[in-house]
């Protein structure tokens, strides 16, 4: 049997000593199959076009639909996160959150259907889900990054989307080094607060050596950094429908013109500190063993302050309103007589900490057959403070208050305020008027309606992920079959949350008080007012100032949203190399199958009320045991010199996602009249929501049929076509109840004295069996200069294209077809010039309006729809090693600009992209770098 060797590009980098995420593995594919290291040319790459070209031979050399990632050298990606390097590749999406990118989307399916891993092992998220949060792992750890498009058998992170995995490091096939890297980043945008900086700092430290005659390798990273983030954020609270009655004379109202029912709008700073370190320890006493430690420790804090006004408008402020201007259906522009507008401090403190730990033995038993061992470890805790601190022009109920009344006009951002016509502004950075107490009546029945000055979400969640794996994998000469490799994996996941709140009260009640350590005027003229005075709530709250009520003692969602997840997964699998040659086409590919038996049970607590509206909680649990089987094949043919043509087929699966797995239920009774009085049961008092911990795993069958065509060691052509063919789709859905046995006469009467005439309600969960699909299109080349003309030498065009559609069924009652992560078009073009040291490159990327999630009431993630846009960033450096200048060789500096369009983001009502419900501007990001290697 006729046996592959690795292209020239692949020897050839192997060679050289560049680390692959697997490069003992493929150090010995070489070895195995022969390569004189005499006759193939050592291309020693370094810069952008080295990065290119080390991903390409990546790419190229897989049997398997993957793109690639390189550092330009060891940790030297050229961005302050992953979640940016990743976000340009084909077929894949960004998504930023509060100004970062952290979510990412691969064709068309955002993190949460994405397997992530860390050295081939899954690696554990830093958010409430299994999704990762990109942006909190450093670039400096990173050697490569590859993207599955297409699954293989053995991979136990098949999702979906694909799977991501990042590599470390190999210290034993690295070239040893010492390098210090340093960034100063500053924002474009003076910070708003005046208790927070618009400056950071980037630093880490990169060492790789072997020891022992090259028997023992050691690669360490330590990087820290502090990176600000600024914010301008307006949003809507909805859009009512006009009283046609308020029109000011001459301005016509049809009915259903719809008119902002209200907003809650700030200015946000933050400050996200980050240390973490990461080290690989490689042994290979013989040719026959090596044994791989692999550790990586994340601490990371982000403190923010949002501070801004809280204001009803129109129908839902309850306050006096002209209308003076319309336009197809909504109020463009009027005034109103004012609102008690609610001053709002709040701060956020998220503390996490990661660790994981991973410990690899390969034994060769012989020329044939190798048995490797793999366990892994690894956990998380977080804990955030959200505290909402209210103040105005006095507490609830206070005769004689001042209101602020208002013009406003509608933009394409949002509202934007000025003057009323005749009354007096209201100036609420008075610090005479302004006091610290809740000017709105919004407390619950067990602190007063008047008592609430402030609130505290404070969830906690801890998740621990074991895993155990032996493999089995060899040359064997079986017909079309040339290897094989076989094993069996065990893994133990546990996730909990502890949903913890707390109504907060000022000491002064049943008073108010001044605002204790003002620290300043917080201006927010991007929706046309001055400004107000910002105060430390945050600081307040951990002193002990407020009184705290706990909220789980009438707020059912607190244990309602508080539970246990435990997950073991038992998989088996075989996977078959395949080789062989059709005319003068060699084939490759691999065909397997894996099987996973998956044992699912949760705890948590099913709440209502008592006649007292106290929280009755009692203990529930739930879980369900079953097995899947994927098939996988993957085939790719050298049809010509440089170009393949590839073809997969499988069946994916992504675990469901850990908070709809709670067993929670929640029943709730609502107090309005009309509810009341209401006959439907979808419309009526009775109402709730509950986990599902019986869901099954999201499934697809999936098809991809590719072209490659790679004409140079840095240039190619690709076009990519697939199909998921989704079986099983999760929806959120309401199901109609009996509440009958949860019917309290005493409490259940409502406002009018009413018993309800019917207990039934509708029930909002998660429920399995929804189908659909996703399909797309995807073009990618690269080019270099010189490829036109001589004197093109240096520069560089990397551009990528991505067109897909899908949808799913919409739940009963709903109309909701969109997948979470999907735009319908997205592209991303790199263009670099690098010669003699010198390095320009412009990176854009652009994606269009998607399905997404935010944190709504009490932090809960809630659906929401973005907008997209264009996304540019830019770097100018040069590198002394090609000075000649000697001291100075070694040194590279670097400036960068992230977000030079200062790009953003805007979510509308899906029916009327006019109605802007969230508009959020973050101002450019510049860094200043240098990178000295000794």
């Amino acid at each position: 049997m006729k046996q592959f060797k690795p292209n020239l590009i692949k020897a050839a980098l192997i060679t050289s000593g560049v680390a692959f995420g697997s490069s003992s593995a493929f150090a010995q594919d070489a070895n195995a199959q022969g390569i004189d290291e005499a006759t193939v040319e050592v291309i020693q790459v370094s810069g952008i076009r080295g990065s290119l070209q080390r991903a390409q031979a990546i790419k190229m050399d897989s049997t398997s639909i993957v793109e690639a990632l390189s550092a330009e050298d060891i940790g030297k990606l050229p961005d302050t996160s992953i979640a940016e390097s990743i976000a340009r590749l084909p077929g894949l999406a960004g998504e930023r959150r509060n100004g970062r990118t952290s979510g990412i989307s691969v064709r068309g399916f955002n993190e949460n259907y994405v397997g992530t891993s860390l050295n081939g092992r899954e690696l554990l998220g830093m958010g409430d889900n299994r999704g990762v949060e990109f942006d909190l792992y450093p670039t400096e750890i990173i050697s490569n990054i590859l993207v599955y498009k297409t699954a293989e058998a053995g991979m136990t992170t098949q999702n979906i989307g694909g799977s991501i995995d990042l590599q470390t490091v190999s210290p034993l096939s690295a070239k040893s080094t010492f390098t210090f890297n340093g960034n100063i980043e500053k924002n474009a945008e003076d910070s708003p607060n005046p208790d927070y900086d618009n400056q950071g700092h980037r630093l880490s430290l990169n060492f790789v050596d072997q020891f022992a005659d090259d028997t023992l390798g050691l690669a360490l990273t330590i990087a820290s950094m502090e990176s600000p983030r600024q914010e301008e954020h307006f949003r809507g609270w909805g859009y009512a429908t006009a009283n046609a009655a308020n029109a000011a004379d001459g301005v016509d109202v049809p009915d259903g013109t719809l008119i902002l029912g209200g907003h809650d709008s700030f200015a946000r700073s933050a400050m996200l500190e980050r240390d973490s370190v990461a080290a690989v320890v490689e042994w290979a006493p013989n040719d026959k063993l090596n044994i791989q430690v692999d550790a990586l420790y994340i601490d990371f804090v982000e403190n923010d302050v949002r501070r801004g006004l809280e204001e009803g408008g129109p129908e839902w402020g309850g306050v006096n309103y002209t209308i003076t201007g319309v336009e197809n259906g909504l109020v463009t522009s009027g005034y109103h007589d004012g609102f008690l507008s609610v001053i709002r401090n709040d701060a956020r403190s998220q503390d996490a900490k990661l660790t994981t730990i991973g410990v690899n033995a390969e034994y060769q038993l012989n020329d044939s057959w190798t048995l490797e061992v793999d366990y892994s470890t690894g956990s998380v805790e977080k804990e955030i403070i959200d505290v909402e601190s209210y103040s105005g022009v006095g507490r609830a109920g206070i005769d004689g208050r001042p209101l602020a009344p208002r013009s406003w006009e509608m933009t394409s951002t949002g509202v934007m305020y000025s003057d009323h016509p005749t009354l007096a502004p209201l100036d609420l950075t008075d610090q005479s008027l302004i006091r610290l107490a809740g000017p709105q009546a919004w407390g619950a029945p067990i602190i007063g309606s008047d008592a609430q000055d402030g609130f505290v979400n404070q969830p906690t969640f801890e998740e621990d992920l074991d895993t155990l794996r032996f493999d089995a994998k060899g040359f064997v000469e079986w017909g079309v079959v040339t290897g094989m490799s076989t094993g069996v994996i065990y893994s133990d996941r546990s996730k909990t949350k502890l949903n913890n709140g707390a109504y907060l009260t000022a000491p002064s009640y049943p008073g108010d008080e001044a605002l204790p350590s003002v620290v300043g005027v917080v201006p927010l003229d991007f929706i046309g007012i001055n400004g107000i005075l910002g105060y430390d709530s945050l600081g307040l709250y951990n002193s002990g100032y407020y009184t705290a009520t706990d909220a789980k003692l009438v707020q059912n969602d607190r244990l309602g949203d508080t539970y246990t997840v435990d997950e073991e997964l038992l998989t088996f699998y075989t996977k078959f190399d395949l080789e062989w040659e059709v005319g003068d086409i060699w084939v490759r590919g691999n065909v397997g199958v894996q099987v996973v038996n998956a044992d699912q049970q949760s705890t948590g607590f099913s709440t209502t009320s008592d006649a007292d509206g106290n929280t009755v909680a009692t203990a529930v649990s739930g879980g369900a045991d079953y097995t899947d089987v994927l098939p996988t094949l993957n085939l790719s043919a050298e049809v010509a010199e440089g170009q393949f043509v590839r073809f997969a087929l499988g069946k994916v699966i992504s675990r469901p996602r850990m908070d709809d797995m709670r067993p929670n239920t929640q029943a709730s009774f609502a107090f309005n009249d009309n509810q009341i009085t209401s006959t439907d049961p979808e419309n009526g008092p009775w109402g709730g929501s509950a986990g599902n911990p019986e869901l099954k795993p999201l499934e697809a069958n999936q098809l991809d049929l590719a072209y490659e065509y790679y004409f140079a060691d840095a240039g190619y052509v690709a076009a990519s076509f697939f199909y998921k063919d989704i079986k099983n789709w999760h929806r959120d859905t309401s199901v109609i109840v009996d509440f009958s046995d949860v019917y309290i006469p005493e409490l259940h009467q409502g406002s009018q004295g009413q018993t309800p005439g019917t207990f039934l309600g509708g029930v909002s969960g998660v429920l399995d069996g929804f189908e659909g699909f996703v399909r797309g299109y995807e073009l990618q080349g690269l080019l270099t200069g010189e490829m036109l003309h001589d004197s093109l030498e240096g520069f560089g065009l990397f551009a990528s294209a991505t067109f897909m559609d899908g949808e799913v069924d919409a739940a009963p009652g709903q109309t909701e077809t969109r997948i979470p992560g999907l735009s319908e078009e997205s592209y991303s073009l790199t263009f670099y010039y690098e010669s003699n040291g010198f390095e320009f490159r412009v990176a854009g990327t652009k994606r269009d309006s998607y399905l997404t999630e935010e944190r709504g009431t009490s932090l809960a993630l809630v659906d929401a729809t973005k907008q997209g846009g264009t996304l540019v960033d830019a770097q100018i450096g040069y590198d002394f090693s090609e000075s000649g200048i000697e001291y100075l060789e070694g040194l590279r500096v670097t400036l960068q600009a992230q977000n030079l369009t200062d790009l953003e983001d805007i979510q509308t009502s899906a029916s009327d992209a006019r109605q802007v419900t969230q508009f959020q501007s973050y101002g450019t990001n510049y860094l200043l770098g240098f990178n000295y290697t000794f």
